[in-house]
């Protein structure tokens, strides 16, 4: 850890301030009178995450429907299970055993159901099934109380909808978020929901429902969290699943003795460093106790999986058997993906974007073998499935036979399956192409995989975020047996890091509580010089967010809530990036580039589709094919910025006003766009209810393909700057390598193996003086060292040396895909910080947040 980053807990200083000029430090009186009934909540967190919940579930019927039918299905499972294994005689359904009938020789399905009173015997002496009830019986009844106590917060919360936002359940439908946020920031005023400060903002909504989230995305994001292992015979894999996730969740966040005192609030102990180690010592405990509990209860659970997977899948695979050949996003991919300050929704909403690329993608690498087998059992299974089709009909007498049935049904999935490994032999796939139109959706990608989308490592890295179906469902079902051991043996080691992560990356925002510093998207604190922060950062290795995550979760943020008024530095970041693009746009020595390329027949039109109205430029926007993919000079770039450039405001201003004629009305108002677009949420408020849903639905088209073409933009920059200081330093390398750096980071040959990408250093850093710095060598540092020039990197022994604006270097070990750090390897947490001394006990000092 950088040394001016060893500092206790603080709070934030912000450079803004929520209330208008002159007003910073006035309270809002209401006589006692004529307080609104939701003047002061106490916890806003838990207030502002069920105002959300209720919108996602389209209103309180719906919510308080989807409660009752889980407990029904809790019921369902346990009881039909139990019904089956001890009120059923199979030797009559299996007609292993005859029935004597009065009046016909038929056998009834009731007569395979034993008599009450002998099924409530054999449940009665079964001790597994009778335990098995009464943990049902417990759980249930604690369901069903949670249940009455959540209709009765939703009653208020459905009260809040109608009489202070003035929305009905009828019309909640047909608001999106944005539109219901902007009511809240409104009624503020007059409600005082937040009594700290004077006006909410649009983050501090977001912070409040997302706090947990936003600390659970950034230890992912510095690779804390213990997910990625090396299993014998199975190799490199990642498993991250919900009860793990329920588990880290419960250690950190809300159960007994977690790190937090209240929904906003971290413990005290937590916020000083003199008794890390102390600290350090209790969490492993817990960690161990809880992970011991986990081990008891897992048979119990490993049941309930069973079942619940059983009954909810078994359906979908009867009528769909090559679903389990599908692919879903994996919960470590959500996660990797998220954004700061992301909501379920939007996140949801853009991954489904790129979900029909992505499969795209994975189906390039159906194995050549594979497909020759798949296709001769497919002849031979349908071969047989067609002779007893044709026999069914010649005479019906023949499904009477013993497993015809059963043979025609499992021909059919075999074939079916089969079919799922076989390729259309009328497409052609673009690797390339398809990772790019992925990468707009998606917003992430380690540099190494550009241009090496065609091998298999890239594909392999992919498939840990973008997994099967099959795969999902199994590591879910092996989940209580796994867990447990990652908690005692994985996590129980990281707890020193984790007390130092909680410390060092939490500050209080007044009005708001305790936050991840990172959820503050500031790129001074956190931003990395490699993804368009370079001489706007002052943070270390250790503060740094990977993979660009501060500055394209800033500008998400920007263009999703565009009546947001961000801070100044963050200000002047937006304002460059557009200054840029705009000189891009239009200093562009290739003019062909103004206007990008048509649309092709294969995959990129998905991104604007569903635009119904749009500029020309916009409506020719190009994702892949040619420039953005294959360029290695500044045309992807110019192609990038024309099309943000397209997205100006006078075009969105017309696209919006005929969108608004084309419902019946005329936009009222209309405001730009952090970014360069319009607000996209708030502007039907008055319409009707479909006019008002076409409105944003092209808006927020609007903003998401700006999104898009935003984030192809800055990994163009990115990697145009990490391409040159590479070429500019090429000479340096190689006399400085003198033992062999000519191979792969590996170890390998240079071309068997991806080069890594180079924008995920982690490591205790160590300084590197440099003769153009002006500074004394450090201790330790070599004399004679060649200089090299500002914002280079050096490679060292499969070291990359990371030579900042300063001239002083920074030396750093590598690590795979995202910063995902390996066993043995050099990680981006500092070693162990000594202990502090008595100072660290006393309370730090407090900069107040206005």
């Amino acid at each position: 850890m950088a040394a001016h980053f060893d500092t206790e807990y603080q709070r934030l200083e912000a450079s803004y301030s929520d209330s208008p000029p002159g007003e910073e430090n006035l309270l809002v009186h209401i006589p006692d009178g004529n307080k609104s009934p939701w003047h002061h909540i106490e916890n806003l967190d838990l207030f502002f995450q069920r105002v959300y919940k209720l919108h996602q579930k389209n209103g309180f019927t719906c919510m308080l429907l989807g409660e009752v039918f889980e407990l029904v299905q809790l019921l369902f499972v346990v009881g039909f299970t139990v019904f089956l294994a001890n009120c059923v005689d199979y030797d009559i359904l299996f007609a292993n055993k005859f029935v004597n009938h009065t009046d016909s020789a038929k056998v009834t399905l009731p007569d395979a159901f034993l008599p009450m009173d002998a099924c409530s015997a054999r449940i009665r002496d079964n001790v597994a099934v009778m335990f098995v009830l009464v943990i049902s019986g417990v759980f249930w009844l604690h369901r069903f109380i949670k249940l009455i106590y959540n209709v009765c917060c939703y009653w208020e919360i459905r009260s809040f909808y109608t009489n202070a936002l003035k929305i009905s359940m009828g019309e909640l439908p047909y608001f999106t978020w944005q539109e219901v946020q902007a009511r809240i920031v409104e009624i503020q005023k007059e409600h005082q929901i937040c009594i700290h400060k004077k006006e909410l903002t649009e983050l501090d909504i977001y912070h409040r429902i997302l706090r947990f989230k936003n600390y659970m995305v950034a230890m992912v994001n510095k690779s804390l969290l213990p997910v990625r292992f090396h299993p014998p015979l199975l190799g490199e894999m990642v498993f991250y699943t919900r009860g793990l996730k329920y588990n880290f969740e419960l250690i950190f966040f809300w159960g007994p003795g977690s790190l937090f005192k209240s929904e906003w609030s971290l413990k005290p102990e937590y916020k000083r460093g003199g008794n890390r180690l102390e600290l350090a010592d209790k969490l492993a405990s817990r960690i161990l106790w809880i992970g011991i509990a986990n081990l008891v209860l897992c048979p119990v659970i490993l049941v309930w999986q069973i079942l619940y997977a059983f009954f909810s899948y078994t359906e979908v695979i009867k009528r769909e058997p090559g679903s389990l050949g599908a692919r879903c996003w994996s919960l470590y991919g959500r996660c990797y993906l998220r954004h700061f300050n992301e909501l379920d929704h939007e996140l949801m909403s853009r991954l489904s974007k790129g979900y029909k690329a992505s499969s795209k993608y994975m189906n390039c690498f159906l194995s050549p073998l594979l497909t020759v087998v798949a296709k001769n059992v497919a002849f031979f299974a349908g071969s047989l499935l067609a002779v007893l089709i044709a026999l069914t009909i010649y005479d019906e007498d023949v499904l009477a036979v013993e497993h015809v049935l059963s043979s025609i049904t499992l021909l059919g999935v075999c074939i079916t399956v089969c079919r799922s490994f076989i390729p259309d032999q009328h497409l052609v796939y673009c690797p390339e192409q398809l990772l790019r139109v992925i990468l707009a959706h998606i917003h992430y990608m380690p540099d190494h995989w550009q241009g090496n989308a065609h091998r298999y490592e890239t594909r392999d890295q992919f498939s840990q975020l973008f997994q099967y179906k099959a795969v999902f469902i199994l590591e879910e079902l092996i989940s209580p047996v796994v867990t447990p051991f990652i908690l005692i043996f994985s996590l129980r080691r990281k707890s020193l890091e984790i007390i130092d992560f909680f410390r060092n990356f939490t500050v209080e925002v007044v009005g708001v509580g305790d936050t991840c510093s990172f959820a503050q998207m500031d790129v001074r604190q956190h931003g990395h010089p490699a993804w368009m922060s370079e001489g706007k950062t002052e943070a270390s290795i250790y503060q740094q967010a990977e993979d660009g995550k501060t500055e394209l979760s800033l500008m998400h943020f920007a263009i999703t809530n565009p009546q947001w008024n961000p801070p100044t530095e963050t200000t002047h970041f937006i304002s460059q990036l557009k200054e840029r693009v705009q000189r891009e746009a239009t200093g562009d020595t290739h003019p062909h580039t103004h206007t990008l390329t048509s649309l092709s027949e294969s995959e990129p039109r998905s991104l604007i589709a569903n635009l119904l109205v749009g500029p020309p430029p916009l409506a020719s926007l190009h994702l892949g094919r040619d420039g953005p993919l294959t360029n290695q000079g500044p045309d992807g770039i110019s192609d990038a910025a024309s099309g943000l450039r397209s997205l100006s405001i006078n075009s969105m201003r017309g696209s919006y006003s005929s969108t608004h004629r084309l419902a019946g009305h005329t936009s009222s108002a209309s405001r730009a766009m952090v970014g360069s677009s319009t607000d996209a949420r708030t502007a039907s408020s008055g319409s009707s209810a479909w006019e008002g849903q076409l409105t944003s639905l092209v808006l927020s088209e609007y903003a998401s393909t700006e999104m898009s073409i935003h984030a192809l933009y800055i990994h163009e920059l990115h990697k145009q700057q990490s391409r040159g200081e590479l070429s500019r330093h090429t000479w340096h390398r190689q006399e400085s390598d003198d033992s062999g750096d000519s191979m792969t980071e590996d170890g390998g040959a240079g071309g068997n193996l991806i080069p890594r990408s180079h924008t995920f250093p982690v490591s205790t850093p160590t300084s590197i003086p440099s003769s153009n710095s002006g500074l004394p060598l450090d201790r330790g540092a070599t004399p004679g060292q060649e200089e090299a020039p500002p914002n280079s990197q050096r490679r060292h022994w499969g070291i990359a040396d990371s030579v900042g604006s300063d001239g002083r270097g920074v030396r750093l070990a590598r690590v795979p895909m995202g910063g995902w750090a390996e066993e043995g390897q050099g990680c981006r947490h500092p070693n162990t910080v000594p202990e502090e001394g008595s100072d660290d006990d006393m309370p730090p000092n407090i900069h107040k947040v206005t």
